[in-house]
């Protein structure tokens, strides 16, 4: 084949359209097939290696396109840059399909076969796993959320036993399945037809309803873009909350707010220049005015911190629970900052270039100490992550503390029309994987309330104002990933080596 590096650029371009808002599985599954094969018919490895970085620059220029979206919204760096950065962030993302690339080409035979299948997942799973957490990681949309996308969701509920990783070491599976049926070798995939077939009879949804003394969540969603978010616009976006939660029920409730939208400071004790004319207690009190005696208000905000001499030290991108009375009873902080958003990696080798955050102010953000479970009367434990810390398969509950559900507020105003259903589809597969449900408050796109076996039970669409109001939905008993986490992934790629060496030694 002549430009085999050129064919894979393609095909990794393709394979990304198997994810929202496209959902183009049905094409990213033979073109994944077509990479194995030219993967495995490269003559060196330095070609094969070649050949899995072209596929990552395709796959993650394509997936990571709403990114250029982003540099609409600061005024430090020309928003012509936009459409360079997910070019620039897929050359060193590409690097993670080439290590699966090198290995699988390691362990070929001349004739591809089944057992070389299984050694090209294991690979995939080890490269997805590494990507997560490399230089922080960066874990956006690995293989295994491909499966929502299918008519039926049913395959992506393996993910509560599995994994998303491991998820997606069954999308290369079926990939090299398709590749070898071509071929007229049908042991592997009547095998993989098989499980996907089972799996598809395993059914649906299936967690019960949430009782009658349960809890109501009201998750909302102002309609608020991203450059409406100016100090000037704070009233009108307190009023539009406000306006939107609705008022006291027989249940108790739990109202959510998304993060990005309150940017007035809301703690006491700061010193006075830094409230300007606003005031923290009146401005809880406006919020708290949507509550009733057994109600409960999450929203996003700001911490901030300061130095002895009374200087702003740095701050945390933060939850607050304020009750009925307008009194802040915790907070969370944010623990897996956006690299380039919340803080600037190498500041002192980018900021003299002219680089600097996306997002609004010089500041970069402090991380907090991580997964942690909040106690709310009349709700019970309830576990934060804002916006980015969902995508982080394994990494999204206290494991000494199980919540009951996740609230994940989050700001994708800045995240273009491609980001935002992608992030649902990941918070669906936290969702799955935890058996847990997940709500979630943003400022304009894909509000939703999400159930433990990842339904989306409300949802409120892209640009729309609007809140849902659900009795909140039943956690399941921890599923196997739930204790596990992502020694699953371990064990999966551990038993797909397994299987393909006992094939090997068996044929000789």
């Amino acid at each position: 084949m002549r430009f085999p590096a050129l064919v894979a650029l393609l095909l990794g371009a393709i394979v990304a359209c198997a994810f929202a808002p496209l959902d183009a599985w049905w094409a990213a599954l033979p073109a994944l097939a077509l990479w194995l094969a030219l993967v495995h018919a490269a003559p060196t490895i330095r070609q094969a290696l070649w050949r899995g970085w072209a596929f990552g620059v395709g796959h993650f220029t394509i997936n990571d396109n709403w990114i250029q979206h982003a540099f609409t919204f600061q005024d430090q760096m020309p928003p012509v840059l936009g459409y360079a950065a997910p070019l620039a962030l897929a050359l060193y993302l590409a690097v993670y399909p080439a290590i699966a690339a090198g290995l699988a080409w390691r362990v070929r035979r001349p004739q591809l076969d089944a057992a070389w299948v299984l050694f090209a997942a294991a690979a995939w799973i080890l490269s997805e796993w590494l990507r997560s957490w490399v230089f922080t990681g960066y874990a956006w949309d690995p293989l295994g959320v491909a499966w929502l996308g299918l008519p039926f969701g049913h395959i992506a509920r393996l993910g509560r036993d599995i994994g998303t990783y491991a998820l997606s070491g069954l999308f290369v599976l079926t990939a090299g399945a398709l590749l070898l049926a071509v071929r007229g070798r049908w042991p592997l995939p009547v095998a993989i037809g098989a499980l996907l077939a089972v799996q598809l009879l395993r059914g649906g949804a299936d967690t019960p309803p949430a009782g009658p003394q349960a809890p109501r969540v009201v998750t909302v969603q102002p309609n608020v873009a991203q450059d409406q978010r100016g100090d000037s616009d704070q009233a009108m976006m307190l009023a539009r909350l406000v306006r939107l939660s609705g008022r006291a029920s027989a249940a108790p409730r739990l109202v959510l707010w998304p993060e990005g939208v309150i940017r007035d400071f809301i703690e006491d004790d700061y010193p006075l220049w830094v409230y300007g004319n606003t005031s923290p207690w009146a401005t809880r009190a406006r919020m708290a005015s949507v509550l009733g005696p057994r109600d409960l208000l999450m929203t996003g905000g700001t911490a901030l911190q300061f130095e002895p001499d009374g200087d702003v030290a740095t701050a945390t991108n933060s939850v607050f629970l304020l009750d009925d009375r307008a009194r802040i009873r915790q907070r969370y902080d944010k623990a897996h900052l956006v690299p380039y958003g919340e803080y600037l990696p190498m500041p002192w080798l980018l900021r003299p270039l002219g680089l600097s955050r996306l997002v609004p102010g010089e500041m970069d953000f402090l991380p907090g100490p991580g997964p942690r479970t909040l106690d709310l009367p009349g709700v019970g434990p309830v576990g934060v992550q804002v916006c980015y810390e969902i995508i982080f398969s394994g990494h999204v509950t206290d494991r000494a503390r199980r919540p009951r559900m996740i609230f994940n507020p989050s700001n994708e105003a800045w995240f273009g029309t491609w980001g935002p259903p992608q992030f649902l589809r990941q918070a669906q597969m936290r969702a799955i994987e935890e058996g847990l449900p997940i709500v979630r408050a943003t400022p304009n796109s894909n509000t939703s309330v999400i159930s433990a076996d990842g339904e989306v039970l409300g949802n409120v669409p892209h640009h729309r104002a609007g809140a849902i109001d659900l009795p909140l939905p039943p956690a399941r008993p921890p599923t196997p990933f739930a204790r596990m986490g992502n020694a699953m992934a371990a064990i999966v790629a551990a038993l797909l080596c397994a299987a393909a060496i006992a094939m090997r030694r068996r044929r000789g």
